[in-house]
């Protein structure tokens, strides 16, 4: 079994490849490293397979389109220990691979590239992703999985095989890379970063990515991957700032620093408990899918919850909240009916009628989420 597999992705790089496979060959040559260098080819039409083959290196042939796809099918086929990936236009330099081998020694699972840290030539990045895209998207990583990545979408990567099995990824797209990352901090992983350079790449065409298009591809990924951050602690504040304020308003107006709360202010804290709640339940949802489809590994806290969070258990709230409706319907209906089903104090009668409203579109909430929830864990295997 070699060391090493040196892992490319290829569409069409004819122009680039051959540099990219000599730099390899040359980096395990002089480092006395038993190694091998795999091509996860994508369907080129341009001979980038016959070069490659002429090379040295080995093809694997992914009809299935697409960047992730290509990698996962080459780190798939690899033979190595470890593999170290890196894109085949000639931007990062394959012969400088030795940071992230002797990392990869000393037991870390992951090892990133920093481009910032190694040095970026002139052109080789857009401004866009330089100063922006890069820095919020990789600042926006370390806050939401609290992963020490300055530099979260360096192509130039190494990773053990047994690390890259236990990540398990799952998309075929650019969203591969941010998988990696999220899921290696998600699963406890060792992750280091190594200083690394960023050549413009030596393509005559166009490159493949548009920096716009997929910057919000990795911006909405991985606000997907964190359901807590998207959707459970914003429904949490929204339905705890309206229950607070419309518990206080159900016992009559309010006078805060002068001005006058009160129907108008209460029937907003009603919709923004609404909110809050389809929120929370959105959470839910969202982390039962993504265990199901292998995107997100079950952490210690949803497994505790789980036995909490069951059908029965939604259907016993669900219900609870109905009959809580219901009785408020019945207590407006018996206040209407001794005023002759007339005229009503507004005031009192309609604080009635929205707790009432809300404790009745909240138990169909969650009593129809349970179900949905049960049927998406009736998916659910254990690798």
């Amino acid at each position: 079994m070699p060391e090493l597999s040196i892992v490319m992705p290829c569409l069409n790089e004819a122009q680039t490849l051959p540099l990219c496979i000599a730099k390899a060959r040359a980096f395990l040559a002089s480092h006395g490293i038993e190694g091998e260098i795999v091509i996860g080819d994508n369907g080129s039409s341009d001979g980038s397979q016959e070069l490659a083959r002429a090379l040295g290196a080995r093809v694997v042939d992914v009809p299935r389109r697409g960047y992730g796809a290509a990698l996962h099918g080459a780190v798939s086929a690899a033979r190595g220990r470890y593999c170290i990936m890196g894109d085949s236009d000639d931007s990062y330099d394959f012969s400088k691979l030795a940071p992230f081998l002797q990392a990869l020694r000393r037991g870390v699972d992951l090892v990133m590239g920093n481009r910032f840290a190694g040095g970026i030539s002139p052109g080789a990045m857009p401004w866009k992703n330089r100063y922006l895209g890069n820095p919020v998207l990789s600042g926006l990583g370390r806050f939401l999985f609290r992963t020490p990545i300055k530099d979260f979408h360096c192509g130039l990567r190494g990773f053990s095989r047994d690390a890259f099995l236990r990540m398990d990824l799952r998309t075929t797209g650019m969203e591969f890379a941010s998988e990696m990352v999220i899921k290696a901090a998600l699963l406890g992983m060792r992750i280091e970063e190594v200083p690394t350079t960023l050549d413009k790449d030596g393509r005559a065409r166009p490159p493949h990515l548009r920096p716009w298009r997929d910057g919000w591809r990795h911006l909405r990924f991985m606000l997907l991957f964190s359901p807590a951050w998207l959707f459970l602690y914003p429904g949490l504040g929204l339905a705890l700032l309206g229950l607070g304020l419309g518990g206080a308003l159900m016992t009559g107006p309010l006078r805060i620093a002068g001005v006058r709360l009160d129907l108008g202010a209460l029937l907003y804290c009603v919709t923004m408990v609404e909110l809050g709640a389809q929120a929370v339940i959105f959470a839910w949802l969202a982390r039962a899918y993504t265990i199901q489809e292998g995107l997100l590994p079950a952490s210690l806290r949803m497994r505790r919850l789980e036995p909490l969070v069951t059908l029965e258990n939604g259907l016993l709230l669900g219900l609870g909240l109905l009959l809580l409706g219901l009785g408020l319907l019945g207590w407006a209906i018996a206040i209407w009916s001794q005023a002759g089903f007339g005229n009503l104090d507004v005031g009192r009668i309609a604080r009635i009628i929205m707790g009432s409203s809300l404790a009745l579109s909240l138990g169909m909430e969650v009593l129809l989420s349970s179900f949905l929830l049960s049927t998406l864990r009736l998916h659910i295997r254990e690798n």
